[in-house]
Formats: C-alpha cells, structure tokens, sequence
C-alpha cells in the first residue's frame, strides 16, 4: 500500500481483499492506533446507537432509588479493583 496526501493529511488506500475480510463499507468509523513502530491496531468505532445498545444491558443492576453521589464515592476512595470485586462477589 501506498501513503499519499490527501490535503493536510496522509491518506492510505485499502486494497479490496481488505476491506471486504473487515467488513467495511464507505462512511464507517474506525480509529486507527500505533502499536510500536511498525504495527497499526483499527478498532471500529461504535455508532451512536450502538453505543447506546450496549450499555442497556447493564440496566437494573442498581436499585430504582440509586442515586449516584459523586463527593461521595470520591470519599469512599473507590478504585476499579473495589467494583471488580464487588461483581465477583454478585455472581459467585
């Protein structure tokens, strides 16, 4: 593949064979991010109702009345390892 410029940027054309074993189409978001020096890493970016799908499946996992207070969860000192665990625990 060839890098060549596209306005300000470089752009890099993706062969056929690629772009059809990705599942790619035109208009898709992805990010694309350096893995050292000579490996990229092309992760597709959720669309905003798929984001939002996702992130249904967590619903009820907190009583109705929660409220999330954060001063006090910051006084709490809570750490992702504290949430880890308490999950463990739930479905243990």
């Amino acid at each position: 593949m060839q890098v060549a410029k596209w306005g300000n940027s470089l752009a890099v054309r993706l062969p056929k064979k690629l772009v059809d074993e990705l599942g790619l189409k035109e208009g898709d978001d992805v990010e694309i991010v350096a893995k050292g020096k000579e490996t990229l890493e092309m992760m597709a970016k959720l669309s905003r109702n798929e984001a939002l799908k996702s992130l249904r499946k967590f619903r009820g996992w907190m009583p109705k009345d929660f409220k999330f207070d954060r001063e006090e969860a910051h006084a709490r000192g809570w750490h992702v390892d504290d949430v880890q665990i308490r999950r463990a625990r739930r479905a243990g």
